[in-house]
């Protein structure tokens, strides 16, 4: 089968789009036939090996083992293994893989995957484990949202911002975007009350508003910045900041984690818990109030040149690679 393979770190130079071995389902098992891939930042950082730490667990010079780019997925069952009671060929499903999507086919646990929502291609089904889900455990697991409050999703454009926005609106809040001029209108139709434009006006200082909650997707503030715009027993969420060698956006994390239990404010990383609320997610997609939304979709051959253009930052929502027919 082709896959898009690294055996080293660095730039979307070292992808390489190979004949693989197909791989075989053990028995609670299912293999996928790939349809599409949605790519992350999560891509990036171990094609590129950093921040450095990470190398620890993923090999210090290089990838310990050739490795199959792709976070998300989504496809078609090919075949069970022996114990899958689930699901059964033709099935329609999606998950977050962590690896391996970048393929023609991929076997992944039973216990990953989720019947594919209903009213999506295969292509948007593909950009919505990680990023949703991000999104999702950020405005109601972390944040612990209520309907009326006031919310504000710095990064309301990009790929879990987009999703952000649509999920917190569903959550009953009054949500603030800020992004840049040419995504207001995205940021707009996608359900926000209100939109900032960053060039023109930074929201820590803006009119003394106060935010019950800040979903901070950029990390282009200080936390002492944004904590002036929060009310004072509001919550902070942070997915990081830079993508520096050593820490990159674990030290913004690592920076509201050890100052939260010294102010009223609560501060705190979100992270991603992979598959958790994907049948949550089907519902709220096939209701109508969560749409993804594809900036790009590139076919397989051209995956790194997908890679570069998420390496922009400048991506309205999600990149998607197109695998089969």
């Amino acid at each position: 089968m082709k896959a898009i393979v690294y055996t080293r770190y660095g730039s979307p130079d070292v992808l390489e789009l190979r004949d693989v071995d197909k791989p075989l389902p053990n028995h609670n098992e299912v293999l996928i036939r790939v349809r599409a891939a949605g790519l992350n930042p999560y891509d990036w950082h171990f094609l590129r090996g950093l921040p450095y730490p990470m190398r620890l667990l993923t090999g210090l010079r290089k990838p310990k083992r050739a490795t199959i780019l792709g976070s998300d997925m989504a496809g078609q069952v090919e075949s069970v293994g022996g114990h899958v009671t689930r699901f059964r060929p033709g099935d329609e499903v999606y998950a977050e893989v962590g690896v391996g999507a970048c393929a023609e086919y991929i076997s992944v646990p039973e216990k990953k995957l989720r019947a594919r929502p209903a009213n999506l291609t295969f292509e948007q089904a593909a950009a919505v484990p990680m990023a949703a889900q991000t999104a999702l455990i950020g405005l109601r697991d972390a944040g612990q949202a209520k309907p009326g409050q006031k919310v504000l999703i710095n990064g309301a454009s990009g790929g879990v911002g987009t999703f952000a926005v649509q999920i917190a609106k569903a959550l009953g809040a009054e949500v603030t975007g800020v992004c840049s001029a040419k995504n207001i209108e995205l940021v707009r139709s996608l359900g926000a009350d209100h939109v900032i434009d960053y060039a023109q006006e930074d929201f820590t200082t803006r009119s003394k508003e106060r935010y019950d909650m800040i979903l901070d997707l950029v990390g282009n503030h200080t936390l002492a910045e944004c904590r002036r715009a929060l009310t004072p027993n509001g919550f902070y969420g942070t997915t990081g900041g830079e993508k520096g060698e050593w820490f990159g956006p674990m030290a913004l994390q690592f920076k509201a984690t050890l100052l939260s239990p010294f102010v009223s404010q609560r501060l705190a990383p979100v992270n991603d818990k992979p598959n958790q609320d994907l049948d949550f997610l089907r519902e709220l997609i096939e209701a109508g109030k969560v749409t993804p939304v594809i900036d790009k979709t590139y076919p397989l051959t051209e995956t790194a040149r997908a890679m570069r253009y998420l390496e922009t930052g400048r991506v309205r929502g999600k990149v998607v690679v197109s695998v089969g027919e």
